[in-house]
């Protein structure tokens, strides 16, 4: 999780234990000593409860999308925290009692190869999960509603996100908060994660496959019937202050507007291309002249948290460790409440 050799660790540590003392515990040949745990914990990051846990963490068919130029220690530390989040979080769950099942909403629904599969797909989706056509408020805790674990990772700008199923039924998905820093930039990369996490993909390349899960986003976040609504169902011109009032309700950007507008027949190839070289001169590509001001959190863990100490099924310590912080942090910041 830190990126450390056994060497960083030492010094890291101040060098009380060499690398060779390290290796020995690392291969289970000695058994560090309550001391030798505390600095272990302190070099790490972590709270000593760290290492005893007993929750089994399977990360399933998980691989990085070959888009992400990511080196093996940058795999390893996004693979490693994503596993020790959902271990704590799986634990929380194993003691509270819950055993909640994910609904594959598309479980029987065939490969997809084309535009109209993945259109067609985000519209059973809606209709499944009951969303209707209008926007959709808080994709993090929809998420977290259907039993999709979300994970949010501080990691490399040069990974996006991830999706894997965890002990073979549970699904998550994470991103990163150095690449997706806006709301609207993290709803479109957890939708497009979905994606991959659902969908069945025919014979397409991996670029086609990305650009499927884009279009499934856009479907998700403005359908068609909705755009049209919005937009009309012919345009030979658009305004970026209609783009702006739509981004503003639906939380997209106004760029995927575009494309979703192009992908819906609203305007055409030309127009589009003619657009975003707008966009380019303007320098609205990364920075739009208009933020969503919108909500995507999940406070489903430190619910689960709060009604496993107000009903003394944890301790205050144990409540501390599952946040991975030390108790005088927990109490000074909740204390008072309980």
């Amino acid at each position: 999780m830190n990126g450390y050799s056994l060497q960083d660790l030492a010094d890291a540590m101040g060098n009380i234990l060499t690398r060779q003392a390290l290796h020995r515990y690392e291969k289970g040949e000695v058994i560090p000593d309550s001391e030798k745990i505390n600095k272990l914990s302190k070099a790490l990051s972590v709270t000593p409860d760290y290492f005893f846990r007993t929750t089994r963490v399977e990360l399933g068919d998980f691989e990085f999308r070959k888009i992400d130029k990511l080196s093996k220690k940058d795999a390893a530390i996004i693979n490693e925290k994503a596993r020790e989040y959902l271990s704590r979080y799986l634990e929380l769950e194993e003691i509270i009692g819950l055993h909640n099942e994910f609904e594959h909403p598309l479980a029987d629904y065939p490969e997809v190869t084309l535009y109209d599969h993945v259109d067609k797909a985000a519209e059973i989706i809606r209709q499944k999960w009951s969303l209707g056509k209008g926007a959709i408020f808080n994709i993090v805790e929809l998420l977290e509603e259907k039993n999709i674990k979300v994970i949010k990772l501080d990691v490399s700008e040069n990974f996006d996100g991830l999706q894997a199923f965890v002990n073979d039924n549970i699904p998550v998905i994470a991103y990163n908060v150095n690449k997706t820093n806006k709301p609207d930039r993290i709803r479109f990369t957890l939708l497009h994660e979905l994606a991959h996490l659902l969908l069945k993909f025919g014979d397409v390349t991996e670029k086609q496959k990305e650009t499927l899960c884009h279009q499934f986003s856009g479907a998700m976040l403005l359908p068609k019937e909705t755009i049209m609504t919005e937009l009309g169902e012919h345009r030979n011109k658009l305004s970026y202050l209609e783009l702006a009032s739509i981004k503003k309700q639906y939380g997209i950007s106004m760029q995927a507007i575009v494309m979703r507008a192009n992908e819906c027949g609203i305007i055409n190839d030309h127009y589009t291309n003619q657009f975003f070289q707008l966009m380019k001169q303007m320098n609205w590509r990364v920075d739009e002249p208009v933020d969503y001001i919108g909500v995507e959190e999940s406070n489903r863990f430190e619910q689960l948290l709060f009604r496993a100490l107000i009903e003394d099924q944890i301790s205050m310590s144990k409540a501390a460790s599952l946040t991975n912080r030390s108790l005088a942090e927990f109490k000074k910041e909740y204390q008072p409440m309980f």
